[in-house]
């Protein structure tokens, strides 16, 4: 098959991401250790979390935006580390904050 078959007149190419934009906060990602097993502010009070999230960048470990904390909120806002991934057994989500959307 020619490369002229495989596309369909007025659709645009699919990128490795689906179909949505490649997110250049992928690129050289590097494994890393997740810091914690929760989130130590909530640890540190009384509060509880729904969901937990490790930071992608330095494995810092907080509670998710259905958290009443939003503590991997408030680390992405003070450090600018782009990507998060939900931290539980098996494949994990990852979030970007800079392009609000799951990679």
């Amino acid at each position: 098959m020619n490369p002229d078959q495989r596309t369909v007149p007025g659709m645009s190419e699919i990128s490795p991401n689906g179909s949505a934009p490649h997110c250049e906060h992928l690129d050289g990602l590097e494994p890393i250790i997740p810091q914690s097993t929760g989130c130590r502010e909530c640890q540190a009070g009384t509060a509880s979390w729904a969901a937990l999230l490790v930071c992608l960048t330095c494995g810092w470990v907080a509670c998710s935006n259905d958290s009443p904390g939003r503590h991997a909120m408030a680390h992405y806002e003070e450090t600018d580390h782009p990507l998060a991934a939900i931290l539980k057994p098996g494949p994990s989500q990852r979030w970007c904050y800079v392009h609000r959307r799951f990679v």
